[in-house]
């Protein structure tokens, strides 16, 4: 444990010039950040840092580059998934690969002009998104070759394959990712901050009421920092009662390294392996 609000597991037998065997998994929320390395060779977690309740994770990563060792690696592939405000998804039938300028125009905030695309066959429609202009400037220093990701890209790999209305809510301390699923269809995704229980209960019911939601029939699906006996599974439950943690990336991956944490903490960080 770095401090109150970090925490780093390292298996003690990662050797660091095996970093070309691995790949680096990064994401960075409204106000939180983590990475894990994950040595594809044996498909073993060998380090994850997670770091909560920061200022502005932007800031909070790029210190981190300039700090921590390990990020100084040089790995097999880097995979980054960032929390942004401009993000839209176009259905595939709408999509034009060559007037990717023409979705900017529909963007909230000002920031980079670089435009990324990530195509999600499985839900069939592509996102188009873009980052601030410093976590664009931070990337592009220190991780010149990662391939950048839209946040909602690793709960969306956790959704795939679930055939009945689902829910999956990945936490952080102050924020959390939601996504609906109904008949393997993702039906609404977003990201909400919360100051407290009170504010998650509102955008719960938000929720629910404007996606006219059969909670009876719904399962949840957590992740990220929660637990049973917290005040935010405790709302959870009295809307819904089928509710499940996402333990595992689905995919046998040994994350043994995280034996002594609650098994859904670090899913969806995991989860980023799945994404193509």
């Amino acid at each position: 444990m770095n401090s109150k609000n970090s925490i780093l597991l390292v298996d003690p037998e990662f050797d660091p010039n095996t970093a070309a065997d691995c790949d680096l998994l990064i994401k960075v929320g409204p106000d939180s950040f983590s990475y894990a390395i994950i040595d594809k060779s044996c498909n073993q977690v060998k380090a994850v840092y997670d770091q909560q309740e920061c200022e502005d994770a932007g800031i909070a990563l790029a210190a981190k580059l300039k700090s921590d060792n390990y990020l100084s690696l040089s790995f097999k592939a880097v995979k980054v998934a960032v929390y942004t405000e401009n993000s839209i998804a176009i259905p595939d039938e709408l999509f034009d690969p060559a007037g990717l300028n023409q979705y900017a125009k529909y963007f909230s905030k000002e920031q980079s002009v670089t435009l990324y695309v990530q195509p999600l066959p499985d839900y069939g429609f592509t996102a188009i998104f873009n980052l601030t202009e410093f976590i664009e400037d931070t990337l592009s220093a220190s991780l010149t070759s990662s391939k950048r990701y839209d946040q909602s890209a690793a709960l969306l790999a956790l959704a795939k394959g679930k055939t009945s209305r689902s829910l999956l809510l990945d936490f952080t301390v102050g924020s959390f990712n939601a996504a609906y699923v109904n008949e393997g269809q993702l039906v609404f995704q977003r990201c909400f901050q919360t100051e407290n229980t009170e504010e998650l209960n509102y955008y719960l019911l938000l929720i629910i009421n404007q996606l006219k939601m059969d909670a009876a029939q719904t399962a949840v699906h957590l992740s990220g920092i929660i637990h049973q006996d917290d005040g935010n599974y405790q709302c959870i439950s009295k809307y819904f009662k089928d509710i499940h943690f996402n333990r595992s990336t689905s995919n046998e991956m040994d994350s043994r390294i995280l034996d002594d944490m609650p098994a859904h903490y670090y899913s969806s960080l995991l989860a980023l392996d799945l994404c193509e």
